[in-house]
């Protein structure tokens, strides 16, 4: 996983999901758009966030955020309690 790099704006943040309210579209293999990057941000608990392509798998927690490149093949799955939230930059 890369670092988010220089000169990016933020320019959309989702609302804080928990283990009912993640949208079913993250635990499924997706990617962002050309040129959109993503910050996974987890306030409470563990998020494993997996890139199939590489077989990467990466362990969220609070203070140690997730960064997607863009259109990079990825999902997440929830242990147990969970809450984060996503922050998109171009």
């Amino acid at each position: 996983m890369r670092a988010l790099p220089r000169g990016l704006t933020a320019y959309h943040r989702t609302p804080i999901f928990d283990a009912d309210t993640i949208p079913k579209a993250l635990l499924r293999a997706h990617a962002t758009k050309a040129g959109v990057w993503g910050v996974l941000t987890v306030t409470s608990g563990h998020l494993l966030l997996t890139v199939p392509d590489t077989q990467e798998q990466i362990e969220l927690s609070p203070g140690l955020p997730g960064v997607i490149e863009p259109e990079v093949v990825h999902f997440v799955t929830p242990s147990g309690p969970v809450s984060f939230c996503i922050e998109f930059w171009k």
